[in-house]
C-alpha cells in the first residue's frame, strides 16, 4: 500500500454526516427506480463524503459490494472485498486517497478531483446541506 498523505481533520462531521445520509437516500431512490446508473452515482459522492468518517466509510463499501453483486459485476464485487479490509483503517488514521470515488472502476489509491458541492460540506463552509 502507498504511504498517503494524512488529511486533515473533518470541519463539521455532523453536515458530512447529514450529506451523506442524504447521497445514500437519493442512492436508495435510484435503485427503488430502476436506475443504476443514478445509484452508482450517489453512492460515489457518498464515498467521498465517508472518507473521514470510519463507519460511514466501511458502510458506505458495504453498500457498493451489494451494487455489484446485484449487478453481477465480479470486478465491483473483488473491488469492493479488498476495499473493506482497508477502509476503516485508512479513515482512522486519516490516510486515504482524497476524492476517490471508492469503485473498482478507480485506482483505490489515486486521489480525485472533489465536486465543488461535497467540498464545501468538507471544509464546513456550508452551514446546512437541503
Amino acid at each position: 500500500m502507498p504511504n498517503l498523505p494524512k488529511q486533515p481533520k473533518p470541519q463539521d462531521r455532523r453536515l458530512i454526516r447529514q450529506t451523506w445520509c442524504a447521497e445514500r437516500t437519493a442512492a436508495r431512490e435510484a435503485r427503488a427506480a430502476g436506475d443504476p446508473t443514478g445509484e452508482w452515482h450517489h453512492l460515489e459522492r457518498a464515498h467521498i463524503l465517508s472518507q473521514p468518517l470510519p463507519g460511514a466509510h466501511v458502510r458506505t463499501h458495504v453498500t457498493m459490494l451489494g451494487y455489484g453483486i446485484r449487478q453481477r459485476d465480479r470486478r465491483e464485487i473483488t473491488g469492493q472485498l479488498v476495499r473493506l479490509v482497508v477502509a476503516g483503517p485508512g479513515s482512522v488514521f486519516r490516510r486515504y486517497p482524497l476524492g476517490n470515488t471508492g469503485g473498482a472502476n478507480v485506482n483505490a489509491v489515486a486521489p480525485m478531483a472533489i465536486p465543488a458541492d461535497l467540498q464545501a460540506v468538507l471544509d464546513g463552509t456550508v452551514t446546512a446541506w437541503t
